[in-house]
């Protein structure tokens, strides 16, 4: 098995991995933390598709994409946390006045689950974040402590996978998802 991890420069693997079956559906194409909530929730059905696209051709694409054997199978969103609604968050804080990236949301595809893909999803998102420059990445992982994560909530990942990839605790936040405390985990990539 051979994993790649490339930036998400290509609209179709993207959409692949986060986009609906009908283009008219409402999903999330992970934008719901890239965006203000007023822009958000103003974007319908194929203007998301649109926004998505436009997001894959910039100098920082939206994410990384995970290839197995030229595939694409798994997604991860890392970006500089002052273009995300985290920079506004009440919930998950900053916690100094750094300028870290972070990795908040993985999709593995169906048939590809329970193969350990989001590990080198994680390691692809720490790489591309330090080939731009950033000398700080977080994560906001739910602390569950080895409890099952309901599929819909394990998006944003688990402490102990970040815990795999030498991230530390860097912080206890107020937000709660699937019945779990997320935390900040911290790697520092200078």
């Amino acid at each position: 098995m051979t994993i790649e991890v490339r930036p998400a420069t290509s609209f179709d693997d993207v959409a692949l991995l986060l986009g609906p079956k009908k283009p008219t559906s409402n999903v999330c194409f992970c934008l719901s933390y890239r965006l203000g909530s007023k822009e958000n929730n103003a974007l319908r059905g194929p203007a998301r598709a649109e926004k998505v696209r436009e997001l894959c051709n910039l100098d920082i694409p939206p994410g990384v994409i995970a290839y197995l054997d030229g595939e694409p199978v798994g997604w991860a969103a890392v970006q500089p946390r002052r273009d995300t609604s985290f920079a506004r968050s009440r919930r998950i804080p900053r916690i100094d006045d750094r300028d870290p990236w972070c990795v908040w949301c993985f999709r593995v595809r169906p048939g590809h689950r329970k193969q350990g893909i989001m590990h080198p999803l994680l390691e692809g998102a720490v790489d591309f974040a330090r080939s731009r420059g950033a000398e700080v990445i977080e994560g906001y992982p739910v602390d569950n402590d080895g409890q099952r994560i309901d599929t819909t909530m394990a998006y944003v990942g688990s402490r102990s996978l970040f815990d795999a990839h030498g991230f530390r605790l860097a912080s206890p936040t107020t937000s709660m998802l699937g019945g779990f405390p997320r935390v900040i985990m911290r790697k520092e990539l200078a």
